[in-house]
């Protein structure tokens, strides 16, 4: 692990050339499975394990479980609106300025069962889609326009990112 950039343990995302159907249910299939992965790497920690950081400025395990609750809960919606809206545009938010809300020092068993349900809903709302539906999209005013497809590799990505540091972290320590 010496050469591991802590701040992208899998690597940074890295935008398809295209995107097969294949791609799409390896997607669905890691946000199915990221409530699971995120529950067996928090399993067992501390109060203190969980307030530890991942790396030197990042935020520690109980600020990513929550992250992620805030991150995906925004990408559910953003996936409704690009289905329900014609190229939307998404109003983006600081993450890090919510990452130090009061409510990201809570226990992580509530963002873990709100993630739980989300990604209940969301895997059965992708699941449901037509080739027509996936090419819908939405318009981020900073990375400009995502079809729904791209939005679902980026945060099947975003999920094995951010399990990855938890679990990091667990190897590090020791735990």
């Amino acid at each position: 692990m010496p050469d591991l950039d802590p701040r992208y343990p899998i690597g940074k995302f890295v935008r398809p050339e295209s995107i097969s159907v294949d791609d799409r249910v390896n997607a669905i299939a890691t946000l199915a499975d990221l409530p699971s992965e995120l529950r067996n790497a928090v399993q067992g920690l501390s109060h203190a394990d969980l307030n530890t950081p991942y790396r030197e400025g990042g935020w520690s395990s109980r600020q990513v479980v929550h992250h992620i609750a805030d991150s995906h809960m925004n990408a559910f919606i953003r996936v409704r609106l690009a289905l329900t809206e014609d190229w939307p545009t998404i109003k983006p938010y600081d993450e890090a300025a919510w990452a130090e809300l009061h409510d990201a020092t809570a226990p992580v068993e509530w963002s873990l069962e709100l993630i739980e349900s989300l990604h209940a809903r969301w895997v059965m709302l992708l699941q449901s889609l037509s080739d027509e539906q996936w090419l819908r999209g939405f318009v981020h005013p900073e990375s400009g326009r995502q079809t729904i497809e791209l939005a679902t590799l980026n945060y099947a990505w975003h999920s094995r990112h951010h399990v990855a540091h938890i679990n990091h972290l667990r190897i590090a320590q020791e735990w």
